[in-house]
């Protein structure tokens, strides 16, 4: 699980090729959706039952069994995971195509503390960015004269917030879950933003970025038919889904090791609420570990079945996806190391205070 922590930057509003007006009538378009859609309906109630009994008649397991309690557990979660996520990133495909970095730029040009933090953390969340754009990201932000605080509020919730986390956790904890995870998530982006803002540490900026002209060509700026954003939403599909899946599947079999083998409420001891310290341990050890959404949060559903507090494993998850050690890397061609240092800080303790807030709370 070496790659990217987000990777939905594969589909930038303009590097997917929108179709033709009138290439497909939109009418059979749809007729043709809502027959798939059907068809993924019939076939996700009936994943569950086909897993049990593949297991038991298929490979002849015990549910009961340790084996066969991973062996069902994989081959339930593999493709009711990818099913979720074929249909939230179509959707979430659409609602990009109405965004691009000179729209984006355009809508908080001008926005001062405070509305323009919360509105840069939202657009952060329906835009595809990743820690591979923050750089050209960050220098066209700076080069509209978008504040830094602002900023940094975009540049945070745009990795941590994605919709492969938001899918994944939905589909295996509820809505409830996911969206502690997505609130959280704004308010750690806009506190951080504001805070960075307030420290004026605008010199801490690399002198060349505020050289640099971005070219503006127009690019991705043209408005698309219906027809052309729901081609934009399968390629979506075809390009994140496609990348993303050999983590799905390999997070989910260490997922899997652990539901079987993992005695339960022995991680009670390591990452439960009564451990003061596993908060902070678990964002020490998430900081580094490199991975994504889709390779992280099926081990965050294991270890929560044998016994570690939602608040840990939350805080251990936005380290991983938040505090992406790539971003870091890029973002020092823009920025000199105490302003990453602030940046790393104030993300890190928002992050602790929402472990310790929902250790206590739930």
């Amino acid at each position: 699980m070496n790659e990217g922590k987000d990777i939905s930057c594969a589909c930038e509003p303009g590097t997917i090729e929108a179709s033709e007006p009138g290439e497909t009538p939109i009418r059979g378009l749809f007729a043709k959706l809502t027959a798939l859609l059907i068809l993924w309906a019939f076939l996700y109630y009936w994943l569950k039952p086909t897993a049990d009994l593949l297991t038991a008649r298929g490979f002849g397991l015990s549910l009961s069994s340790r084996l066969g309690s991973s062996v069902a557990f994989f081959i339930y979660e593999v493709p009711k995971v990818l099913m979720l996520l074929v249909l939230v990133v179509f959707g979430v495909g659409i609602v990009r195509s109405f965004f691009t970095p000179e729209r984006t730029r355009e809508i908080l040009a001008g926005k001062r503390e405070f509305v323009g933090n919360i509105l840069a953390a939202c657009l952060g969340v329906v835009t595809p960015f990743c820690s591979c754009s923050a750089c050209p990201l960050f220098i066209g932000f700076i080069e509209t004269g978008i504040p830094l605080g602002v900023t940094f509020s975009f540049l945070i919730a745009a990795p941590m917030i994605n919709e492969v986390a938001l899918v994944l956790l939905f589909g295996m904890f509820g809505w409830r879950v996911a969206g502690l995870y997505l609130v959280t998530g704004l308010i750690i982006a806009i506190i951080a933003g504001m805070v960075i803002g307030r420290l004026k540490m605008e010199r801490f900026i690399e002198g060349w970025v505020f050289q640099v002209k971005m070219a503006r060509n127009g690019q991705g700026t043209q408005e698309l038919s219906w027809a052309d954003r729901i081609h934009y939403g399968l390629n979506a599909v075809r390009e994140i889904v496609g990348k993303v899946w050999p983590f799905v599947v390999a997070g989910i079999a260490v997922g899997a090791g652990i539901h079987g083998y993992v005695p339960e409420g022995l991680m009670a001891h390591f990452m439960g609420k009564s451990a003061w310290w596993s908060v902070p341990a678990a964002v020490l050890v998430g900081i580094p570990m490199y991975s994504n959404a889709a390779g992280i949060i099926p081990v965050v559903q294991a270890l929560m079945e044998k016994g570690a507090a939602l608040g840990t494993v939350l805080a251990f998850m936005m380290s991983v996806i938040g505090l992406s050690l790539p971003e870091v890397i890029i973002l020092r061609r823009v920025l000199k190391w105490p302003l990453i240092a602030v940046f790393i800080g104030v993300v890190a303790a928002g992050i602790l205070i929402v472990g310790y807030l929902f250790n206590v709370v739930l």
